[in-house]
């Protein structure tokens, strides 16, 4: 069983860890019917300070547990504070050794806004990129000089850390995490389900350590970018490897070692992701969706997409456009 700690302070945005404890909560409800065998997620709140530190919120904040005495966890997030972050830091300086602990141990952390300042505290950001909210980039920038502010990115990564902005960006790094831990179809559940804001891939809104680039292959590269031009047309794999001079088989090996994926899922997860987009912007009708796509068979357009997202391209539209609420 995974488990997840969400770190109070005082001063926190209240919304920076309910907002994702219900994403994850929601999450482990729709994996009992989509993936059983999958175990669920232990969601637990830890604090480096006393219980009474927590009662300057709105609401009292009873954390499960102190940080000493939770050494081992798989997700750590930490939360948004409330205008200026120093006299918390300050408080909350326990927390430098333990985030360190974890970080060392392979554990993913991720705070948001200016929460990503206790991975700073701790040093874990020097040398490598971050973000945090727009209003404190000038200081975050002077408080630590040797992390790379990347001002213009709502998502950073550098390995096991990860930086988000805002609390929109921390939904759509969420349903990243859902789908790490569980598979697609929960994390696209929640999406659907549960905040139909939550548009833009993390893997298109993050700046990678590696350049946003999760590999080296150049040639690869290159035919994800002619994949990408040539999305709406009928495209055989036997046709890329042609066109690139390069044997179908060393095609399919190479592109799964780059991608993690054979050309041919990649290209059908880019139609569903562009038909996705059309479906919740424009009032195009289905087929003519397919076919900027792709696929000049409307019904077998649909039914990839409904085995790909478990809803049909038309209920789909509904959903999102309405943003309908609702248990199943």
């Amino acid at each position: 069983m995974a488990k997840v700690a969400f770190v109070l302070t005082e001063k926190m945005l209240l919304t920076s860890t309910s907002w994702p404890a219900d994403m994850l909560n929601a999450a482990n409800n729709c994996a009992k019917a989509l993936c059983p065998k999958k175990p669920e997620l232990m969601l637990m709140t830890v604090s480096a300070c006393s219980l009474s530190k927590q009662r300057q919120s709105p609401f009292i904040l009873l954390p499960d547990h102190h940080i000493d005495d939770v050494t081992d966890v798989d997700l750590i997030y930490l939360p948004a504070l409330w205008r200026n972050p120093c006299s918390v830091l300050v408080n909350n300086h326990a927390l430098s050794p333990w985030l360190q602990h974890h970080y060392d141990n392979g554990t993913i952390i991720n705070g948001v806004g200016t929460g990503c300042c206790f991975m700073a505290e701790a040093g874990l950001l020097d040398h490598k990129p971050a973000t945090t909210h727009w209003y404190y980039f000038d200081q975050f920038q002077k408080l630590y000089p040797l992390v790379q502010l990347k001002r213009q990115h709502f998502i950073t990564q550098s390995g096991n850390l990860y930086c988000a902005a805002s609390l929109n960006s921390l939904a759509d790094l969420t349903i990243h995490f859902i789908k790490h831990f569980f598979n697609s179809a929960v994390a696209q559940h929640v999406e659907r389900h549960f905040s139909h804001e939550i548009r833009q891939a993390y893997e298109t809104a993050s700046y990678f350590e590696d350049g946003n680039i999760n590999h080296s292959d150049e040639e690869i590269l290159q035919i994800q970018l002619w994949l990408k031009n040539n999305i709406n047309k009928p495209i055989q794999i036997v046709d890329i490897a042609k066109q690139f001079s390069i044997s179908t088989r060393n095609l399919n090996r190479r592109f799964k070692e780059a991608t993690g994926k054979p050309p041919s899922i990649y290209i059908q997860d880019e139609r569903i992701q562009i038909a996705k987009d059309l479906l919740q912007s424009s009032n195009l009708a289905i087929g003519d969706i397919a076919d900027k796509v792709g696929y000049s068979d409307v019904s077998y357009f649909s039914q990839l997409f409904k085995k790909r997202l478990h809803i049909t391209p038309k209920e789909y539209r509904t959903t999102v456009r309405a943003k309908l609420f609702y248990e199943q």
